[in-house]
């Protein structure tokens, strides 16, 4: 069987059973594998570690589906594992009030690179490296098989694709193609979302919990909602009871959805207001007028996709912040969030904690916050934690 020799050194690490191992863990491969194949993985001591799929492009050579001499990695595997994450999501709170949920998670469901979502009737797909792309076929087959479902699209559409030397793929994989709108609920919250268009898969089923915790403060509150998209965190806040919310989107296509969005929930439109704009331009704009607001979301996109770019996204992150701190009014509340991997909750605590000695406000966290449970995070893969939150009052 094709196999790789992994370095003495990493194969002692891999006893914690990160799924990941790096070129230059390589001592040697036997044979001549394709892209995506399967691969025998051993120490140099010829003792089985597990199995997993090739990328001889990517830094990450190989990714582990099973660190047993015991489980190959063959269909059998495969379908044990989705089935394992799909009715664990079936079974739980994550499917009740809502007809959305994230139903594989990657490397965090021990099926490395594969997204599934769920949106009413349809499926969303990722394939994010060699391995998922190279057992498609078997993926979909299955995914048929345990949900049912009109349609299975896919929306490998991400730049990870490239450094796995896949092409961008979109398009339909079984079934009929899904219609430019879907409605999704979340408990009594309705949207309207483009699974073929819109922001990763159609819609942040990540921040399912965060948009009632935020909610929970906005009654009578005057709120920004920064980045806005189609409405996640502003439909949310009309719903909790806000006095008025301003979305603020550089998308003038999101914001239009956004609206629709807050008539399908029956809320008042002279309640709601959209701007186009930059959100880092808008913030400083409110700042010279001197605007103010009682609650403030920033829930901005990914800023930093690797360790050498931490530092210019940590000013960025910062300066959001500042602005944001220095337009809330005495006791008011700023709903915070970074969905870049690389930056650690303590990090992103630090750059707060600047924020605030800069903008000469006291400010204290009430609550940090988290993925939804639907997203759930893996001990043995640290990088599957990747959203963080904090819910602050600035003084």
């Amino acid at each position: 069987m094709l196999s790789a020799i992994i370095k003495r050194g990493s194969a002692n690490t891999l006893k914690y059973r990160h799924p990941w191992i790096f070129s230059g863990a390589i001592k040697k491969i036997n044979g001549s594998p394709v892209m995506g194949e399967t691969l025998e993985i051993r120490s140099e001591d010829d003792e089985i570690i597990g199995y997993g799929s090739y990328s001889p492009v990517s830094k990450i050579a190989i990714r582990i589906w099973s660190f047993s001499d015991k489980e190959k990695l063959d269909e059998s595997l495969i379908r044990q594992k989705v089935e394992s994450a799909v009715n664990f999501r079936s079974s739980r709170m994550f499917s009740r009030n809502s007809n959305c949920v994230r139903l594989v998670f990657g490397e965090a469901d021990g099926i490395p690179g594969l997204i599934v979502d769920k949106f009413a009737e349809y499926l969303v797909c990722q394939f994010l490296f060699t391995g998922t792309e190279f057992h498609k076929d078997i993926i979909v087959s299955i995914l048929n098989e345990l949900v049912p479902n009109k349609g299975i699209y896919e929306r490998s559409d991400v730049d990870i694709r490239e450094k796995e030397g896949l092409p961008l793929s979109v398009g339909v994989l079984s079934g009929s193609e899904p219609p430019d709108s879907i409605e999704i609920n979340e408990g009594s919250i309705k949207y309207y979302i483009d699974i073929k268009k819109g922001h990763k898969t159609g819609f942040y089923l990540d921040q399912r919990i965060n948009r009632l915790r935020v909610a929970n403060y906005s009654n009578e509150m005057e709120v920004l909602d920064c980045f806005a998209y189609i409405g996640g965190f502003s439909i949310a806040s009309l719903k909790g009871g806000a006095k008025r919310v301003t979305s603020v989107d550089s998308s003038s296509s999101a914001l239009e959805s956004l609206k629709r969005n807050v008539e399908l929930n029956g809320l008042d439109l002279t309640k709601s207001e959209t701007i186009e704009a930059k959100v880092a331009e808008q913030l400083r704009k409110y700042r010279d007028y001197g605007k103010q607001f009682d609650m403030i979301i920033l829930d901005p996109p990914k800023f930093i996709y690797d360790r050498a770019h931490l530092e210019h996204a940590s000013r960025a992150y910062k300066d959001i912040n500042l602005l944001a701190m220095k337009l809330l009014r005495k006791n008011g509340i700023l709903a915070t969030f970074s969905c870049s991997q690389p930056m650690t909750e303590e990090l992103f605590q630090k750059i707060l904690s600047y924020a605030s000695a800069d903008s000469g406000r006291t400010v204290q966290i009430l609550e940090k916050l988290s993925q939804s449970p639907d997203h759930p995070i893996a001990l043995n893969f640290p990088e599957s934690a990747y959203l963080k939150g904090l819910i602050c009052r600035v003084i």
